[in-house]
């Protein structure tokens, strides 16, 4: 056999390619599934997180800002260590973006605080005055979108075993659960809970208002989501 590869020196070659191929992937394909995976620290969004990732991605905001530090000593050293695939187990669509007219917004939630977003999405310039961004005011008016939120977790929960009410495994050697209701109602109390302490830190009172009737503006759930990204 080996005679008979030596004298047809394209099926030699065939063959060496096939071996090579099939040992890389035999090499390859274990790692790149263990990669995806989601690393340690890295929990399921709330219903309130998913709606704010949901008025964030309705407002285009992954257009300007980017959520990928590349492992660029320029990058890690203004933004922190680079991104894992396994961040990015829960996200589904990936927000990686294709530009940054806005800084990379990956680990936000490491150096920003409620109330700076609160401020910057009211007066962009106000707060960074070379800011080209708009304000966006309406976020404070607008009402979020918790159904359209859990049934995502829905979907996910039942199609890609996303871990809801069960305990995940944190950098502090301690467990989170991230609850999801049972019916819709629940849902949204649970989200209501949540925001509660996310306008605890903010200023703007018809904000404050608004969560004691038991509404959710949209920019409290952007603020959750925002609050999200370590």
């Amino acid at each position: 056999m080996f005679h008979w590869l030596e004298k047809h020196p394209f099926f030699f070659a065939v063959g060496v390619f096939v071996a090579i191929a099939f040992a890389g992937l035999i090499e390859i394909l274990p790692n790149f599934a263990q990669a995806s995976r989601p690393v340690i620290g890295t929990a399921p969004y709330s219903t309130l997180e998913l709606a704010g990732r949901n008025v964030y991605i309705k407002n285009s905001c992954n257009a300007c800002h980017s959520q990928l530090i590349r492992p660029f000593k320029s990058e890690t050293d203004r933004y922190g260590h680079y991104s894992l695939s396994g961040e990015y187990a829960y996200d589904r669509p990936f927000l990686w973006g294709s530009k940054r007219t806005g800084p990379d917004l990956m680990r936000v939630g490491n150096y920003r605080t409620t109330d700076w977003h609160e401020n910057h999405m009211k007066n962009p310039a106000a707060v960074v005055p070379s800011s080209i961004m708009p304000a966006y005011s309406w976020l404070f008016t607008n009402k979020a979108d918790i159904d359209t939120a859990y049934a995502e977790q829905l979907t996910v929960a039942q199609f890609f075993s996303v871990p809801y009410n069960k305990p995940v495994p944190m950098k502090d050697g301690l467990t989170k659960v991230v609850k999801m209701g049972k019916s819709v109602a629940e849902a949204h109390a649970l989200a209501l809970e949540e925001a509660k302490k996310v306008v605890a830190d903010m200023k703007d009172q018809d904000v404050k208002d608004a969560v004691a009737r038991g509404e959710i503006p949209e920019i409290v759930a952007l603020i959750a989501y925002l609050n999200s990204l370590k």
